[in-house]
């Protein structure tokens, strides 16, 4: 008939825009609350609140979009045929990852409850925009590396603790800010690093050695300088290596291809060679994997943060969705099984986000006793928190049905970006094993787990039925190594457990205890057990 429309649009979920990231988390505002120092918290709760916001913004989400459908683009030669070895962004990551530096998201060493404000800001900044998360977790992880040479923390820890961006390549001491990568990875030994064959020949003046090799990845291969790993005469040792020398002269740094990756497409990763590459030794000779290993361990905790703010990301978005969608007589969020998926798929969030930022709270202590539970909960939390976030986001674009298969839901950007944590920093068998050298090198580090976990004890018969079994499986050594990933996965399950009976709601802890330790799940999410009120789960989740 004339004048009828046929494209009036009903039924359909409004965009989740304009809200604050940060104070729609409960969890996250609640765990910021449990480990900030009192005399910042208001400090830190309003920093965070600013930064939630501008993630929450239009204009940041649409940022975002541009960065990741217009990938970085290698330039190896000017228009003259000069070798430059740079790589293009679109605006939109600059002004993203201005945004991530000028919110602190690299400087925590020195700041009080540092680690724990920063962590809740990279979280936050995870589910605005995933890739900037790269090169911001470098440069803050560098520090600890980097002090193993006072004169060189001392050079370059106010560059990377600077909230100034500055894109240029040119000397670092002529710059208010810089940022850091990382290359240790070769094609023939990947996280096996002491298959290296990257030579470092040491030159004239103490300290420094020329590089020859190709490094298999390099990640953020515009950063100002990267920590990177070579055989020196005395075996593998730590390097730092400036793109650009303190003369103005641009170092040997070749960039033979980027990365077609499958995810994480704003950020640019690299193959680079090095031939008679100037570098700086940090440490000692030999002593590489020692020296580098702190910015190893910081950055796998990022990798269990960014994991739990993409988690985050998509169950706020699939509890929007459901929230407004009606289908068969009332909203979505309100049918009993769509709500069980819900409930199922919160439950691994919060998980997540209590065992990251109690982390981050054990870095901000600094205790021997944090220490050695940092050096065993860090890898058990790395393995499971980072396994976990690509089921949740698959199931979180369920949700959405046939519109989160479709790229303008921004579910396939969380889909496409899920795995990555889980293989950056070491996969999952790294973990796994890692695990097992913590417990067999550093018995405190079991100790120090243990007693985190028996915090909660006789609260919940369920968690205290999984700290028998966890004990069991410790005192079974015969083929360890092929146990190991379970062992990794009940560490981990414990210690969020024992975090959520403390410290979250009843229900969230009932329903996480019968389901994650009692058993009680099916094999998928939404099989949770009658009896739970899932509502007020679900409810905990919304964003508001």
């Amino acid at each position: 008939m004339a004048g009828t429309s046929t494209h009036t649009v009903t039924n359909q979920p409004p965009p989740l825009v304009g809200y604050d990231v940060f104070t729609a988390d409960r969890a996250l505002v609640e765990a910021v609350d449990r480990y900030t120092g009192p005399d910042v918290l208001d400090e830190v709760r309003g920093e965070l609140s600013a930064l939630g916001r501008a993630a929450g913004s239009a204009q940041l989400q649409e940022w975002a979009v541009q960065a990741n459908d217009c990938p970085p683009r290698l330039r190896s030669h000017d228009r003259y045929g000069h070798r430059i070895d740079e790589v293009e962004f679109h605006p939109a990551w600059h002004r993203l990852l201005g945004k991530g530096v000028s919110a602190g998201l690299t400087g925590a060493w020195t700041r009080p409850s540092g680690h724990v404000r920063r962590a809740a800001g990279f979280l936050v900044w995870a589910q605005a925009e995933a890739g900037t998360c790269c090169p911001l977790s470098m440069t803050h992880a560098a520090v600890p590396a980097l002090r193993a040479d006072p004169e060189l923390a001392a050079e370059w820890e106010p560059r990377l603790a600077s909230t100034v961006y500055d894109r240029e390549l040119r000397p670092a001491g002529q710059k208010p800010g810089a940022l850091f990568g990382m290359g240790m990875t070769e094609k023939q030994g990947g996280s096996d690093v002491r298959a290296n064959t990257t030579g470092a020949r040491p030159l004239a003046e103490s300290g420094t050695y020329a590089l020859t090799g190709h490094k298999w990845f390099c990640s953020a291969p515009m950063s100002d300088a990267f920590l990177v790993l070579a055989q020196a005469p005395d075996g593998l040792t730590c390097f730092l290596v400036p793109r650009v020398l303190p003369d103005g002269g641009r170092n040997t740094f070749l960039i033979q291809r980027l990365k077609d990756k499958l995810g994480n497409r704003s950020n640019a990763s690299a193959e680079v060679e090095f031939d008679g590459t100037w570098a700086r030794r940090v440490g000692e000779e030999g002593r590489g994997v020692h020296t580098i290993i702190g910015m190893v361990a910081a950055t796998r905790l990022d990798c269990a943060l960014g994991s739990a703010g993409l988690m985050r990301q998509a169950v706020a978005q699939a509890v929007h969705h459901c929230a407004h969608r009606e289908a068969f007589g009332g909203k979505l969020v309100d049918k009993p099984l769509m709500r069980n998926v819900l409930a199922d798929l919160a439950l691994e969030s919060e998980a997540a986000t209590a065992l990251a930022l109690r982390l981050a709270a054990a870095y901000d202590d600094g205790g021997e006793q944090e220490r050695a539970f940092l050096r065993l909960a860090v890898p058990a939390a790395k393995y499971w928190i980072t396994k976990r976030c690509a089921p949740v986001a698959v199931e979180a674009a369920e949700c959405l049905g046939g519109n989160g298969y479709v790229e303008d839901s921004g579910l396939p950007r969380l889909v496409r970006e899920s795995p990555l944590n889980s293989i950056w920093e070491g996969a999952g068998n790294v973990q796994a094993l890692d695990v097992l050298r913590a417990l067999q090198r550093e018995p405190g580090a079991l100790d120090a787990c243990l007693t985190e976990i028996g915090r909660a004890h006789g609260a919940d018969h369920r968690l205290d039925r999984a700290v028998k079994d966890l004990f069991t499986e410790l005192a079974d050594l015969d083929g360890i190594e092929g146990r190991a990933r379970r062992l990794g996965e009940r560490l981990a399950l414990a210690l969020q457990g024992s975090l959520l009976v403390r410290h979250a709601p009843p229900e969230v802890a009932d329903a996480f205890c019968a389901s994650r330790l009692g058993g009680d799940h099916g094999a998928s999410f939404g099989t949770l057990p009658a009896g739970l009120d899932l509502e007020s789960v679900v409810d905990r989740a919304r964003p508001a």
